[in-house]
């Protein structure tokens, strides 16, 4: 209905213009006074008329797709344009409007191209003021704050933010850590205060990998997406999916970063690279990796504990062992109780950039001589190596 309506729209627009146009070519500039009488100029007028309505009716489908098109892309950009550079460009575009209407009455008579000359001075000042509005929009906003009325306002605002900041903290979602899934685990612990957020980009490439060809990848898609339909239906966690993407630029990890800014959130990730690239251009990373070593129980030299050797270890002798928390423990000398379940003491710790590694040896009474510290410490080096 509305099509049918827009369309008659614009063949009535049409049919009156031409009628306009016709009119003035026939009875203001006489084209045809000595060939035509007045009836047959009216019967000219009336059939270019019906043309120039015709004209528009066919041509009335068109105009309205490009206007839809046009329409939606004016929305796209002013959806993910700041309301910072909204702000500043309608105050530049006010200011330069004004100069030019300033600068008409002087224009506008010279002869010949005046009027022509007043149009142009309108379009390019409104538009430099525009683009520097929007280049000057933090001095504008800085102006705008010594305005008693505008800096109370402004006081009050932040005051509102300081009370609400408890709530209205932003987690920004990573990739790898949905597919991780230990996010749910977490989120259901209660650790995880504020909203969590869902870039509409990172949905995107979540849903590439679902698709993809690859059945690895397709199985790690999909279950990230099930992590998500767990956390939003499940748990009682503040869940938004934010629909801002970034058409200059093209990775993810730069888009996520750039949210955050925005946003003045933090990003949950378990990518050790996007976790140093957010940091160096001040975003504060929430590294789920960092969390799991930092929760693992704390073990010192000397102190007791019962592992099952089960495979062997780089060096000879050597037998390896794990926790429940996937920590590695190298025996020194435990290749002999493959299998078994031992009593053994920690001689040393290191902490490397794969996690936690603990070296010991079996306890006196399982077997096991003393090993000296200099033979140890060489076995847990090239254990690392």
């Amino acid at each position: 209905m509305m099509r049918n309506v827009m369309r008659f729209l614009i063949s009535i627009f049409t049919l009156a213009a031409g009628s306009s146009f016709v009119y003035y070519l026939i009875f203001e500039l006489n084209l045809f006074n000595d060939y035509m009488g007045y009836l047959a100029k009216h019967a000219l007028l009336a059939f270019l008329t019906l043309v120039f309505g015709l004209i528009g009716y066919l041509i009335a489908p068109q105009v309205m797709e490009r206007f839809m098109i046009m329409t939606a892309w004016m929305e796209h950009k002013l959806q993910h344009t700041p309301i910072q550079e909204l702000v500043g460009g309608a105050i530049g575009l006010i200011v330069g409007l004004i100069i030019a209407n300033l600068l008409d009455a002087s224009v506008s008579g010279l002869p010949w191209f005046g009027t022509y000359l007043s149009v142009a001075v309108s379009l390019v000042l409104g538009y430099v003021g525009m683009r520097l509005g929007v280049k000057k929009r933090e001095e504008i906003q800085g102006y705008i704050n010594v305005i008693p009325k505008f800096g109370a306002a402004k006081e009050r605002f932040q005051t509102q933010q300081r009370e609400k900041k408890p709530d209205s903290c932003y987690k920004v979602l990573d990739t790898s850590v949905i597919i991780d899934g230990r996010i749910a685990d977490i989120c259901k612990s209660g650790f995880l205060d504020g909203t969590l957020v869902i870039p509409a980009f990172v949905l995107e490439e979540l849903q590439h990998i679902a698709d993809s060809s690859d059945l690895l990848k397709r199985n790690r898609g999909r279950r990230g997406l099930d992590v998500l339909n767990k956390i939003r239906k499940e748990l009682d966690v503040n869940v938004e999916i934010d629909q801002r993407d970034y058409d200059d630029l093209s990775e993810v990890d730069s888009k996520l970063v750039r949210l955050c800014q925005e946003l003045g959130g933090q990003i949950i990730t378990n990518d050790y690279n996007l976790n140093k690239v957010a940091e160096l251009q001040g975003v504060k990373v929430l590294n789920i990796n960092e969390l799991a070593n930092a929760l693992k129980p704390v073990v010192l030299p000397g102190e007791e504990m019962t592992v099952q050797v089960i495979k062997d270890g780089k060096e000879t002798g050597q037998g390896v062992a794990y926790l429940d928390d996937g920590t590695m423990i190298v025996v020194d000398g435990g290749r002999r109780f493959m299998g078994q379940t031992i009593s053994v003491l920690v001689t040393s710790v290191l902490q490397t950039a794969a996690g936690r590694m603990i070296f010991a040896k079996p306890k006196s009474g399982d077997g096991k001589k003393e090993v000296p510290t200099q033979t140890a410490t060489l076995s847990e080096v090239n254990a690392i190596v």
